[in-house]
């Protein structure tokens, strides 16, 4: 079964509400760091959830290219389709 941009999306969105201390809207243009102020651990233990969710490992050497929700649910729709 192959997962829709917008369904991993959604399911990002709910993995991150534990997370979201501020009650941020979030939408693919959200910045982890800026918006949600979540620091470095905090972002790790998000992307363990992530993996574990999606049965997927995420490479460390894309994350720092991965600044918003949108760049991630791209990043996982690839890693999905690699799979």
């Amino acid at each position: 079964m192959t997962l829709t941009v917008d369904e991993i999306f959604d399911q990002i969105c709910e993995l991150i509400k534990p997370f979201n201390k501020k009650n941020v809207t979030i939408s693919k243009d959200t910045i982890f760091s800026v918006d949600l102020e979540l620091d470095s651990l905090t972002v790790m233990d998000l992307l363990s959830e992530i993996e574990d969710e999606f049965d997927i490992t995420v490479p460390l050497n894309i994350l720092p290219d991965l600044e918003t929700v949108g760049q991630f649910t791209d990043a996982v729709q690839k890693l999905l389709a690699n799979k």
